[in-house]
């Protein structure tokens, strides 16, 4: 098939943070079942895309990552171009601002946004569930950044609802120098549960329950005219993350006396994050605990497309 010629592109890509992330089973791939809420927020990479030689050609600046199969904006590319059977002839630039390994989805974000504009590049080959289908291969979160809205997520994060309802807040993310791999996390959470045979046709009731009480706590407090933030800061993974690096609960701590209405961290770590209602508040918090903390901060809104 046939396409138009690449124009070329620039697109920012935003991070994400989990407000609620429990996590209810485990499949007999060994791949853990979740609930959670996820926001996107304005906390951004940049991503350039151009006619190049061929092949594919990419180039980072901002923080040192692979420039090869090993990133996941390379990978998506070459998935995007076996998908429409054709060969690729393109430069992309990669401008990293959302630290990595940091439990705030910059990589599934950068090969979404790949994906999608790839896709719109070259005339649209893709259908939505086709560019879905791409981007689950790639990761659990990238479907997620497709659509980029806040949304609960279960299964493995793929299936995903839209909340129409979600407040507006303002988002001090505090990651300290640490890399932490969510391999290693959820290689070391405990399940109480067993992982069904892999030839089981059994329904596991015990995590349909666990899904449906978690999804429904989500959506019963969303739908309050004020809706009780606090109670929905969960994260399984934490008790693990935090377990090995205490600063994850001294950053929380500090978060909380510097006024925040809430402080979790988020995905599998290390990356904490307080919420704030007004810009003016956060700000202020950001100035008082600058000179406490080691690590990045980022003061981010929330991203509305």
């Amino acid at each position: 098939m046939s396409h138009p010629p690449i124009t070329g592109a620039t697109v920012r890509t935003p991070g994400k943070l989990n407000i609620r992330l429990k996590v209810v089973g485990r499949r007999p791939d060994g791949y853990h079942d979740l609930v959670s809420l996820m926001v996107p927020v304005t906390l951004f990479d940049t991503l350039n895309f151009s006619p190049g030689p061929p092949g594919i050609t990419l180039s980072c600046e901002g923080t040192a990552v692979p420039e090869n199969e090993g990133n996941l904006v390379f990978r998506a590319a070459l998935a995007f171009y076996a998908r429409i059977g054709e060969a690729p002839a393109l430069s992309i630039e990669l401008r990293k601002r959302i630290p990595i390994a940091a439990g705030l989805g910059g990589g599934s974000s950068d090969a979404a946004a790949t994906l999608k504009t790839l896709n719109r590049m070259h005339g649209i080959p893709l259908s939505r569930d086709e560019t879905a289908g791409v981007a689950l291969q790639l990761g659990a979160d990238v479907p997620f950044f497709l659509h980029c809205r806040p949304s609960v997520a279960t299964g493995i994060g793929e299936c995903l609802e839209p909340v129409d309802r979600w407040p507006l807040f303002w988002y001090l993310i505090i990651t300290p120098p640490l890399a932490v791999s969510t391999a290693w996390v959820y290689g070391r959470f405990g399940m109480n549960t067993t992982p069904l045979p892999a030839d089981s046709v059994r329904p596991d009731t015990r995590r349909l329950k666990l899904t449906n009480r978690e999804y429904s706590t989500i959506l019963a407090s969303l739908k309050k005219d004020r809706p009780d933030i606090r109670s929905l800061l969960v994260n399984d993974l934490e008790t693990v993350t935090a377990a090995h690096y205490p600063v994850i609960d001294a950053i929380k701590k500090l978060l909380l006396e510097a006024g925040a209405a809430g402080a979790l961290m988020s995905g599998s770590g290390p990356s904490v994050f307080g919420l704030f209602r007004f810009e003016q508040d956060a700000r202020k918090a950001r100035k008082a605990v600058s000179s406490r903390v080691e690590g990045k901060i980022f003061l981010a809104g929330s991203y509305t497309g």
